[in-house]
């Protein structure tokens, strides 16, 4: 999606940011928010169709996930109609200007639904991300603290999520302690 697929209207406000930052800001707000409603479903979806050994802990994390974005969601809408804008927050203005892949409808074991939402989620994470920066640039710290907000809080489920996907290859020898195969760090990453 780009920035030209989503418009913006204005209503008359007080609020001391220049009308035409605030087009910028509510134009990116609209796409996190559709990409935030259309997680939500994603997660939604996973909670409702996983299958296997694992099926409990993942529905009730797939639940918790929908139920975290199903505030953001609210978060970011309201930001949109402070800033003087009007929000698109319907299920076909998800549909049609979220940022991320379609859910795979074809999927029930639990590691294909979490590798699913993690792409996802690092999809939305970069997003946000972006969004801190260029609402930064804007000089609208407020907006530029509610991504950082979410951004902290999809970083950490997006960690939950991998730490499902990361194998560890331990491997016990004679009584000495367990070896764990890991990834090289590249020099001069800290």
């Amino acid at each position: 999606m780009t920035d030209n697929s989503i418009t913006s209207r204005l209503y008359p406000t007080r609020i001391d940011i220049p009308a035409e930052a605030r087009v910028q800001i509510v134009v990116l707000l609209n796409q996190t928010l559709a990409a935030t409603s259309d997680l939500k479903t994603q997660a939604k979806q996973a909670h409702w169709n996983v299958k296997g050994t694992d099926f409990y802990q993942l529905h009730l994390l797939f639940d918790e996930l929908a139920g975290e974005l199903e505030g953001y969601v609210d978060m970011v809408a309201e930001r949109i109609t402070a800033l003087g804008g009007y929000a698109f927050g319907t299920a076909r203005a998800a549909a049609s200007n979220s940022i991320l892949p379609e859910y795979p409808l074809d999927i029930l074991d639990g590691k294909d639904h979490v590798t699913a939402l993690a792409d996802r989620y690092g999809f939305y994470a970069k997003h946000l991300r972006d969004a801190i920066a260029k609402t930064d640039d804007l000089d609208d710290l407020d907006t530029a603290d509610l991504y950082t907000e979410i951004s902290r809080t999809i970083d950490k489920r997006l960690w939950f999520l991998e730490a499902h996907l990361q194998i560890a290859e331990i491997k016990q020898e004679n009584g000495k302690a367990a070896t764990t195969k890991t990834q090289k760090i590249p020099a001069g990453v800290k």
